[in-house]
């Protein structure tokens, strides 16, 4: 059983059959063994309860995915997120309990990493609008008068009110890099209350998987060739209970002149990462840390971001490089199957 991972915000139409099959080929056995549906502006997510699956509770994992998008969206105008957005500069803003504990843990994560993740990125996310009908190459000028506006610091939580203030007008927050892994540990809450033994949550690359294989064999995950199409893997991770997350220039991007601009940005420099690495897969327990350290780590380059990674308790990476070399930490069980790829010890 082999599953890709592709974390991207938005899918195009005919990408999702090809997930579909995919997904369909690997995981599913009878109509109650998944369920997919398209949340987060479009992601598919797909939830795979095996032969405990039951319609209520693939209901009730739904509904919370659609609950969360609804509170953290920023392209929701009434979503926490838009509200406090609006808000900048002017005011606090009370939010939802989920809200607060997301940016709490996205404010652990920017001093974690030295600013290299950045819950206040939304200013250059819409200068640049990638994935929209507005992407383009803002201007250097354009670029140096949102940098300012760019500082976790400036981001303050109250945890007895509740609220979320920005201290400038004109900041904004983007929860992407950070909401869907939450969401995925959400999901797995219910899918733990319901007293199945095993289960896959597939949020559009966000891979959680619970419990063990019938045969009690490894789960096997298709790490995404970020060369290739979506949907293809580069190699084979094998483990027991985990998440995986990926983060990598593939996920959105426009090309202009013969150059790629992709999603990932600097939050000091303001244009998409250019460090060699093509892609950052974090192997951890918990998803929302592993979504938000993918980003993180990308961002931070391999030299600092191994260094990082290896400061950190049961959490694990696989690097890949532009010149298609693979490095990874010690801990991973993980097989290149594409002759293309190349493992650096």
């Amino acid at each position: 059983m082999v599953f890709s991972i592709h974390k991207i915000t938005h899918i195009f139409s005919r990408y999702l059959l090809i997930h579909s099959i995919l997904f369909s080929l690997a995981a599913c056995n009878s109509p109650e063994s998944s369920h997919t549906e398209l949340v987060f502006g479009g992601v598919v997510c797909t939830i795979t309860l095996f032969e405990q699956g039951k319609d209520s509770v693939y209901r009730d994992i739904f509904s919370r995915l659609r609950e969360i998008e609804n509170l953290m969206s920023v392209n929701i105008p009434s979503s926490d997120v838009s509200r406090i957005n609006a808000a900048a500069g002017v005011e606090p803003v009370q939010v939802h309990d989920d809200v607060l504990k997301v940016i709490e843990r996205a404010l652990y994560y920017a001093q974690l990493s030295g600013g290299a993740f950045d819950l206040s990125i939304g200013p250059l996310v819409s200068l640049w609008g990638i994935d929209s009908d507005n992407e383009r190459v803002p201007s250097q000028t354009e670029i140096d008068k949102v940098l300012p506006l760019i500082n976790w610091r400036n981001i303050e939580l109250e945890p007895q009110t509740k609220s979320i203030y920005l201290k400038n007008k004109g900041m904004s927050l983007d929860l992407g890099a950070i909401t869907k892994g939450y969401a995925a540990d959400e999901a797995a809450v219910i899918i733990k209350k319901a007293n199945i033994d095993r289960a896959i949550i597939d949020l559009s690359g966000n891979i959680l998987i619970l419990g063990e294989k019938k045969d009690k064999s490894l789960w096997k995950v298709g790490v995404q060739d970020p060369g290739g199409n979506r949907g293809s893997y580069m190699g084979i991770l094998q483990t027991t209970e985990i998440t995986v997350v990926t983060s990598g220039v593939y996920e959105r991007f426009f090309e202009e002149d013969g150059t790629r601009y992709h999603h990932i940005f600097s939050p000091s420099g303001g244009f998409p990462v250019n460090n060699g690495l093509l892609s950052v897969t974090i192997i951890a327990h918990n998803s929302m840390n592993a979504d938000a350290l993918s980003t993180a780590i990308f961002v931070l380059g391999y030299e600092k971001g191994i260094s990082l990674i290896e400061s950190l308790p049961e959490t694990e990476a696989i690097f890949i490089f532009e010149d298609y070399s693979v490095r990874k930490t010690t801990g991973v069980n993980f097989t290149i199957t594409d002759n293309s790829y190349r493992l650096i010890d």
